[in-house]
């Protein structure tokens, strides 16, 4: 798996996660916040200022991890 692979697969995990934590699927206080979505967001803005920047975190913890470009 390449470090782009990587990033988009831990991108698209964390986004379902957050959502379904945010909806009403789940019906515990916990789960059911609004709140959670703010992760969404994070995870999109991430996601976009490294297209135009090309500073990313997250490849740069799965590049010291040892993955290939």
């Amino acid at each position: 798996m390449t470090i782009n692979n990587a990033v988009s697969a831990m991108a698209g995990v964390i986004v379902i996660i957050s959502l379904l934590l945010g909806s009403e699927v789940i019906t515990s206080a916990f789960f059911h916040d609004a709140n959670w979505l703010w992760l969404t967001g994070f995870v999109g803005f991430n996601l976009l200022q490294s297209a135009f920047t090309g500073f990313c975190p997250a490849a740069m913890i799965f590049k010291a991890m040892g993955l290939k470009n």
